[in-house]
């Protein structure tokens, strides 16, 4: 094919080939082997993230259609395949309508949607030009276009003729970002950023993650949640709102996904956001949050994600009464209705793509358990909230150990809130306690403590406990109730209090006090988000506790200086962000057939081990969020080997690699598969 003929093809075809999974994940020889390339194992496999030649549509039209302008390319092409020409008349057959049994099979290689419709013939354009490319916010890379690409392309003209390479337009892009004057205009311009050059904010955001993570997810993204009917807009739609409505269609719906099958949904009902409480469908900002987090941290390919929200109504009165409330307008269904509902959806995802990862997000805390409990053996998926945050808390608990002096067995802990991120963080700590400390599960049982709003867990406090509260209440009480967490303090002396109750400023001055009359270094985690729901602020645990506590917050802090020395002390942020993309990945790469428990408490593991000399030094007891992305490849490597080692793993390069225990190449194929925007230069 010559650069010019792009232009004549058709724009179903055009993008049914840009978003051919071959062309989306390596190794790069595989897109050479297009025309014969079929529903069999010698086809690339959804393992396959990307890889640093084929990892995106938009380095295939650099690096592959302008072939001409690189001899090199020219050679491979001309020595290892057919011409492309011959790949773009296969189309018709590379995208079959109705094959049932590649989508069935969960090792199949491309289970196809069918090709984007032609909707500019219908507008009297042609199928084909600039314009389209600059609107497919995965392949424009904007003013980064050569002159030979734009000559091939249609976009002399369309563009300013100044070339500039990605550096340059990040530039420009974070002046543009620091002019907004309020967060939820970072955010707006971000995501309009992201849905019209990906390349370019993935770019900005991995180079500066600590600027960009407070705007992408929280804070920041509860606000955009509460305001998410009123923000949207159409041009920036990302992802799929499946309405309860549709009851009956959920797998039809599943083909209107134009783009390359999935590595990864994220999923929410909108029912337990952040500690916002029930959004509704204005939940959708989390999955898209998420996992923006994933293909920063971790190297998901951003054209192989996908955020789901499941539209069930909500039972917020000013939301169902708001005039631009975009959701629908009815109360949550009963539990078996929501079963029901969930159960479709769950089954129809994995009939479209067999080996996409399922993680669920903001479920209430009853449906967050009936949801993992109920799909975690049959489907690839686990649930954040629950196992996600336990490992990431489990994970800082293990460094504060090391640092309290305190043996594992003798550790105490007070969880403020009993929901399923508190009960989830607790069960995690309490595999700790088995493995490492050698305590029985019922002796371990006994050394938490979870409060609510009533008090302390007891079994005979007269109320009807949640199911997911009894495992850890109390026995041993004598009949004696305590309302408060001071009562606890004095009467169980614990060293840790961990906070996930979304009422802010609940570790009061004198609570911390406590703490610190019974504790040499007293382990404090405010864990509940957005800031204002933090339990207590850096500034109160250091002055508080004469700057001895151990400290990890959900939200981040300011450092504090001690106003007599001038000591200047980091605070520690336990954001799951270091736990689930790592999580993802291992489990992914793997082919995993469940995320078992031994994968996240492995997650967790690698985490507490992944702080280097320096941040010891400091008393971190979390790593310094610029490592981020090689920390998740080194979780991945270890989920990875986990699920091998448990049998679970069906990628068989992992499994060789696992088993002649050769973790530096296992390392190495893993990073080798990360997206990383700057392959695209």
């Amino acid at each position: 094919m010559q650069p010019n003929q792009i232009n004549q093809l058709p724009l179903a075809r055009t993008a049914a080939l840009l978003a051919h999974p071959a062309l989306l994940r390596g190794p790069a020889p595989a897109l050479f082997a297009l025309t014969s390339c079929r529903a069999t194992t010698n086809c690339p496999r959804p393992g396959n993230l990307a890889s640093p030649a084929a990892a995106y549509p938009s380095a295939f039209l650099q690096k592959r259609l302008i072939a001409s302008a690189n001899p090199e390319v020219s050679s491979i092409k001309a020595t290892r395949a057919p011409p492309l020409s011959e790949a773009v008349r296969q189309v018709p057959t590379i995208f079959p309508r109705t094959q049932p049994e590649i989508r069935n099979t969960a090792q199949s290689a491309m289970p196809h949607p069918p090709p984007l419709p032609s909707y500019a013939s219908q507008a009297g354009m042609p199928l084909a030009n600039g314009v389209s490319v600059i609107k497919s916010h995965h392949v424009n890379r904007g003013s980064a276009f050569k002159p030979n690409e734009r000559d091939a392309l249609r976009l002399s003209g369309l563009l300013p003729p100044a070339v500039e390479s990605l550096d340059l337009q990040k530039a420009r892009v974070l002046e543009q970002l620091r002019l907004k004057t309020s967060d939820i205009e970072k955010y707006v311009f971000l995501s309009t950023l992201k849905n019209s050059n990906t390349t370019l904010f993935y770019k900005t955001m991995i180079e500066h993650l600590d600027e960009f993570a407070p705007i992408i997810y929280t804070p920041t993204v509860g606000e955009a949640c509460i305001k998410w009917s009123h923000i949207y807009n159409p041009s920036n739609a990302e992802g799929l709102y499946l309405s309860i409505a549709n009851k009956g269609n959920i797998r039809k719906i599943l083909d209107n996904w134009p783009y390359p099958d999935p590595d990864i949904t994220v999923i929410t009902d909108g029912s337990r956001i952040l500690g916002l409480g029930d959004l509704g469908l204005n939940g959708m900002g989390i999955p898209v949050g998420k996992l923006s987090l994933y293909i920063g941290a971790a190297g998901f390919n951003p054209a192989r994600t996908l955020p789901i929200t499941l539209d069930m109504g909500t039972n917020t009165e000013p939301i169902l009464n708001d005039p631009l409330y975009l959701g629908t307008r009815r109360k949550r269904p009963s539990d078996p209705e929501f079963f029901e509902f969930v159960d479709e959806v769950m089954a129809a995802l994995k009939d479209k793509w067999p080996a996409m990862l399922v993680q669920f997000e903001d479920f209430s805390s009853e449906h967050a358990f009936g949801t993992l409990e109920r799909y975690r053996n049959k489907y690839m998926c686990f649930n954040d909230d629950i196992q996600g945050t336990g490992a990431v808390i489990l994970s800082g608990f293990i460094n504060a150990v090391k640092q309290s002096g305190i043996p594992v067995s003798q550790h105490k802990l007070l969880f403020y809130g009993a929901g399923s991120a508190g009960v989830g963080v607790a069960l995690q700590i309490r595999d700790f306690f088995v493995k490492e400390g050698g305590l029985s599960e019922a002796e371990a049982n006994a050394r938490f403590f979870l409060m609510d709003t009533k008090g302390l867990v007891t079994l005979d406090r007269g109320d009807k406990l949640a199911q997911h509260k009894i495992v850890l209440a109390r026995r041993d009480n004598g009949g004696k109730q305590f309302r408060t967490i001071e009562e606890v303090i004095d009467a169980f002396r614990p060293t840790a209090l961990i906070g996930l109750c979304t009422m802010g400023g609940v570790f009061t001055p004198s609570t911390i006090r406590k703490m610190a009359d019974v504790n040499d270094r007293p382990i404090i985690m405010p864990l509940s988000n957005p800031l204002k729901n933090a339990e207590c602020t850096f500034e109160q645990a250091m002055v508080n506790t004469d700057g001895r506590v151990l400290f990890a917050s959900g939200t981040g802090f300011p450092l504090f200086k001690n106003p007599e020395t001038g000591k200047v002390t980091k605070p520690g942020q336990g954001n799951n962000m270091y736990i689930f993309p790592g999580l993802g990945l291992g489990a992914v790469l793997s082919r995993a057939k469940h995320v078992n428990d031994n994968m996240v408490y492995t997650s967790a593991a690698a985490l507490a081990n992944s702080l280097n000399d320096a941040e010891r030094a400091e008393g971190l007891i979390y790593p310094a969020l610029p490592r981020i992305r090689d920390i998740c490849a080194e979780i991945a490597v270890a989920v990875a080997k986990e699920a091998v080692k448990d049998g679970l793993a069906m990628e068989e390069e992992v499994i060789r690699m696992a088993n002649a225990n050769k973790d530096d190449e296992l390392l190495a194929w893993v990073k080798e598969r990360m997206y990383n925007p700057n392959d695209l230069q």
